[in-house]
């Protein structure tokens, strides 16, 4: 029983010293309503008639001027939610970048709701965050520019609160910090079931949190999945941003990035995405690319599906 209770925690170690977001299993989830349900005018028009009064009584540490500042940013700049720095936020980040693009609307009436009732219902799920994350939401420090965005703080911490994963088991309660340990982490199928959760896409995945997909040709693959839809990778993160300090580089997923443009001439690949804020263009091989992919979620348009 101990040799296997410390093969366990042997793995988690490895996630630990690597990954600040990691992931499990494929999924295949049935798509729901039409994407783009919503525009920003709609969301600002939402925002600026809401009923604020009495809302500062579930979120003592949240400044309404502040809260409503970075709620406009986010459903008109979309490409600058930011998930802070050294927080394992990101593939809440990710999956926040595009439900802001699909339904910002829908975004701007739950963290309204939530910030003014201290929970709210999103697509017939309740959150309803514990008191620990009310209390610290507006007080997360050197975390860039998120110090002052205390609806991104509320917003990841509720969803970090609500959906757990296998990495989450032993870590389930929010203590001051928990944004940067294993209570955020997110596994694979984590991922994707708040995938399934949070957006009105079909969702496919290949991969896992080990092994990387059987796809021959990775590129043919994504370029054809951007057509009728969007495309995050689950890549190791490591291997693409490497730091001369860091000696050992272990074979294994660290973040999520949701792909904007695949293109390729001969053998190079050019890859544009977006992560943490902003867009990234890198040009690899194909076998680089191989390597650095070990999960591919693809939202597809349910109209686009409904036309094949």
């Amino acid at each position: 029983m101990k040799k296997h209770y410390k093969k366990f925690w042997l793995i988690v170690g490895l996630f630990l010293i690597t990954c600040s977001c990691v992931g499990n299993h494929s999924l295949y989830a049935p798509f729901n309503l039409k994407v783009h349900k919503s525009t920003a005018k709609e969301a600002l028009e939402y925002i600026n008639h809401f009923d604020f009064s009495g809302s500062n009584t579930f979120w003592p540490n949240v400044n309404q001027h502040l809260f409503l500042k970075n709620i406009k940013k986010n459903v008109t700049h979309p490409i600058s939610m930011y998930p802070g720095e050294g927080t394992y936020f990101c593939a809440y980040s990710a999956l926040s970048y595009l439900l802001l693009q699909e339904d910002p609307l829908g975004y701007a009436k739950f963290i309204t709701s939530l910030y003014k009732d201290g929970k709210a219902t999103f697509r017939d799920v309740l959150y309803e965050p514990s008191g620990a994350i009310k209390r610290e939401a507006g007080l997360l420090k050197y975390r860039g520019i998120m110090d002052i965005q205390p609806a991104d703080q509320m917003w990841f911490l509720t969803l970090a609160d609500h959906f757990k994963g296998y990495l989450n088991i032993f870590n389930r309660k929010y203590d001051l910090g928990d944004e940067s340990t294993f209570w955020a982490s997110v596994n694979y199928a984590k991922f994707n079931r708040m995938g399934k959760k949070l957006l009105d896409y079909k969702i496919e995945s290949k991969g896992s949190d080990f092994l990387r997909p059987r796809i021959k040709n990775l590129y043919g693959y994504i370029t054809e999945k951007l057509k009728n839809g969007k495309v995050v990778l689950y890549i190791n993160n490591r291997i693409v941003h490497k730091k001369n300090h860091v000696k050992i580089k272990l074979a294994v997923p660290t973040h999520f990035i949701v792909i904007e443009k695949i293109s390729k001439v001969n053998d190079v690949i050019t890859l544009v995405y977006w992560d943490n804020g902003g867009r990234t263009l890198i040009q690899l091989s194909p076998a680089f690319l191989k390597r650095i992919v070990y999960g591919i979620t693809s939202f597809v348009n349910q109209q686009d599906y409904e036309n094949k």
